[in-house]
């Protein structure tokens, strides 16, 4: 139950905004990515502590921060108050279990999503809360590890070769959307190979551990559709809204990463119903083997149900049975008894029942 719910740390009582980490609690330490950027210049420092972005505040440039870790308080403090941001906003960065959403503000767009990746060594799909905030002039990403995600996107940056470098901070933002919508596609791979291995398995054996991996893939598509069916909704809210922060000339680059959403989400429904179609061969196989025991089974028992009569008469101890004194009254029996369950094989053949 650890994926679909996590436990609060926090009190109950506590006023709007206040600032309590929730979710696991990482022993790094926050790390801050500058990138100060137009179509001619790049400026870009890695540092710890907030102040160095202090100065890229009011710069014409667009400004690219992203924080690795979001367990400090006293920096997204810090960040709070040099942009202006609510203090509903930074309580929302800190609870890494928010729904995808996004809201207007004057000011700026906060966004959250949830960013997928594949845990190799536990073989499962995990999730990690990405929060955006797009102002007018900036860009500020939180991500919950530091292993970044957003590398190709600075790597493109640096480069100077991509439109990226033209363009403001709305399309920058579109660029992050677009890499964590990318990045679904190489889980849903994954998973999709992981499928294809289990289904060759199950028909050629069908054993209780593969009922056990189908109900994992199950949960994890679940978790899946919790993580992308609202990125839709985020979408469209961002393309139809009349905010000044996003231009119109973005509303193109939008709806093409809406359509990769619901590409991701037709995937997901395809794979629950692969996932369903194989609960049911593994329900059907086991019923086939139970049944085909039973036949058996049923055979062996209707072929001896004669031989056991004929073995009941002449086991009885009346002192007068003819029988009893014959000299082949012994290998008359076993014959009579060979050719009863003879002719029962041979019914049985013939009305194809074996």
């Amino acid at each position: 139950m650890s994926k679909f719910r996590k436990k609060k740390s926090h009190r109950p009582g506590l006023p709007p905004g206040t600032l309590i980490q929730v979710g696991e609690k990482p022993v790094e330490q926050v790390r801050l990515t500058l990138i100060d950027y137009d179509e001619y210049h790049l400026t870009e420092l890695t540092s710890q502590d907030f102040e160095a972005c202090v100065p890229f505040r009011d710069k014409p440039t667009v400004t690219w921060i992203h924080v690795d870790g979001v367990h400090r308080i006293e920096t997204l403090q810090s960040l709070g108050n040099c942009f202006q941001l609510h203090p509903l906003t930074l309580e929302d960065i800190l609870t890494s279990d928010q729904r995808t959403k996004i809201e207007h503000h004057e000011d700026y767009i906060f966004i959250v999503l949830k960013n997928l990746f594949y845990h190799e060594a536990k073989g499962e799909v995990a999730t990690e809360q990405v929060s955006l905030i797009v102002g007018r002039k900036y860009v500020i990403s939180f991500h919950e590890r530091q292993e970044s995600i957003f590398e190709p996107i600075a790597q493109r940056l640096r480069s100077n070769k991509a439109r990226i470098r033209k363009m403001g901070a709305d399309y920058l933002a579109y660029a992050l959307l677009d890499m964590i919508v990318d990045n679904y596609f190489t889980v849903l791979d994954k998973l999709g190979d992981r499928i294809e291995i289990l289904e060759e398995d199950l028909v050629k054996n069908p054993t209780p551990e593969i009922l056990h991996t189908l109900h994992a893939f199950r949960r994890e598509m679940i978790v899946l559709r919790k993580a992308v069916w609202p990125l839709r909704e985020v979408i469209n809210a961002l393309g139809r809204a009349d905010s000044t922060l996003i231009s119109e000339s973005m509303n193109l680059f939008l709806r093409d990463v809406y359509d990769h959403t619901i590409q991701v989400i037709d995937t997901i429904e395809i794979f629950r119903d692969v996932l369903t179609g194989m609960l049911d061969v593994y329900l059907s196989s086991v019923s086939n083997r139970l049944n085909a025991v039973m036949k058996i089974l049923t055979i062996l028992s209707t072929i001896f149900m004669p031989l056991t009569f004929i073995a009941g008469v002449y086991g009885m101890n009346f002192r007068y049975m003819p029988e009893l004194e014959w000299p082949w009254g012994y290998p008359m029996a076993w014959a009579v008894m060979l050719f009863t369950a003879v002719l029962m094989l041979g019914f049985f053949k013939l009305k194809k029942w074996l």
